[in-house]
């Protein structure tokens, strides 16, 4: 896009910076599945879903991530591989099922997550060496800040043409970049056209761009706040940027605020590396709330997994365990277990979130997430656990109604910090 960059120029420098950042986000397209079709190039083109939790002729676990060529049968991230199925077939079972057509089923696989962590080392080998501060978001999305290589009188647009030739042509994945002035911009941006896709939103350009998208498009927004948005007739993100912020505030609290700002194209927030996290943490929101318990438990058995996994890869040691409770509206609830020492195990992640989960057996629940924290990369011996702290009951319960939805899919993991 193309126009008047005197506004958005203005309003950074009323921020006290020089001018408009030039902000890359790089996005994976379907990156499990692209993966996958990596190791069996003849999975290209066929519908593939990407199962956590799932078992070869199974029906166990739930879709990680499900090829635009599954998402045209209806399977959705998130789903639970048992519905998927009622979806789309396998295609092994339509051969031997002359009652099922073999052109409306799909292939399923499970995630190898060691595998897409080498595939991912690779992308991420060509954006620190395109760009001198990356900030890399998950396994499969980065941002970079490439203001002081490319500015805005050069042609950002070549430069992220570079990037994603390089990825395509040396991984052998794509990816859909995003190019703007703002963080925010930058990531609604590089979502606007995949898969394979390419925007440039430049300075004076960002309010134009974002106001006829959807609200729920807005970056930080999910589907539960977008859905309490348009109830206040706020259906649009130009809606949004003319709303007023004291009401947002009110009924959002902060995160109101901010998401207004981001509708207007004002983001002050800088790339910034990653160091070591303070803690781990994966989510997941059911399609509809529910009270079924064995749904619970199994959601937080796969996070608990998830979650545990990531950290033996990171080579991190936890001191706590914790789980996040959403229940209807947006009542966030989290309770966590402080161990005697740092330690590396799986089953216990599992075992004590399931445990916390307990105190919400009857409630509605509309998202689940697992975290461990306080986390130690230094090498050294485990604690040898012969039981909890006195004081490591459940810790105290945060009932936040004015946080809204991330907006984080659950169909690519991210693991990132409780808020």
């Amino acid at each position: 896009m193309s126009g008047n960059r005197e506004h958005q120029t203005d309003w950074f420098e009323t921020r006290g910076q020089a001018g408009p950042q030039v902000i890359c986000h790089v996005d994976m397209d379907c990156f499990y599945a692209a993966c996958e079709r990596l190791r069996e190039p003849a999975l290209r083109g066929q519908p593939l879903v990407v199962g956590m939790g799932y078992e070869p002729g199974t029906t166990n676990g739930a879709v990680a991530t499900a090829s635009y060529e599954a998402r045209a049968f209806g399977v959705e991230s998130a789903e639970a591989i048992s519905a998927a199925l009622e979806k789309l077939p396998r295609k092994i079972d339509a051969v031997d099922d002359p009652s099922m057509d073999v052109e409306e089923a799909g292939f399923y696989r499970p995630v190898d997550l060691d595998f897409y962590d080498e595939v991912a080392s690779e992308v991420k080998d060509i954006l620190h060496d395109e760009a001198e501060t990356v900030r890399e978001v998950s396994i499969d999305e980065a941002y970079l800040d490439i203001t002081d290589r490319v500015g805005w009188e050069d042609d950002p647009e070549m430069f992220a043409r570079r990037v994603r030739e390089r990825i395509d042509d040396e991984v052998g994945v794509t990816a859909s970049v995003g190019v703007a002035p703002t963080m925010s911009a930058a990531k609604v941006a590089s979502d606007h056209d995949k898969p394979d896709g390419l925007v440039v939103v430049e300075p004076g350009e960002v309010r134009r761009f974002l106001a006829p998208l959807d609200v729920e498009d807005v970056h930080g927004i999910g589907p539960v706040t977008a859905a309490e948005l348009r109830e206040m007739g706020v259906r649009t993100a130009g809606d949004l940027a003319a709303a007023d912020p004291s009401v947002l505030g009110e009924k959002f609290g902060e995160r109101g605020r901010e998401v207004h700002r981001y509708a207007r194209g004002e983001d002050d927030r800088t790339v910034t590396p990653k160091g070591e996290p303070k803690s781990l943490s994966r989510e997941s929101a059911f399609t509809e709330p529910t009270a079924d318990s064995e749904r619970k438990r199994e959601r937080i058995r796969l996070l608990a997994a998830d979650v545990a996994e990531r950290a033996s890869r990171e080579g991190a040691l936890y001191r706590t365990i914790g789980v996040k409770v959403v229940v209807p509206p947006f009542d966030v609830n989290t309770r966590a277990r402080s161990l005697p020492g740092p330690v590396e195990d799986a089953d216990l992640v599992e075992a004590v979130a399931l445990e916390l989960l307990g105190e919400f057996a009857d409630e509605r629940v509309r998202k689940l997430g697992v975290r461990v924290s306080n986390l130690s990369f230094a090498d050294g011996d485990q604690t040898s656990l012969t039981g909890f702290d006195a004081d490591g009951e459940a810790e105290g319960a945060s009932d936040d109604r004015s946080t809204p939805e991330a907006g984080d899919s659950a169909g690519q993991r991210s693991l990132t910090d409780f808020e």
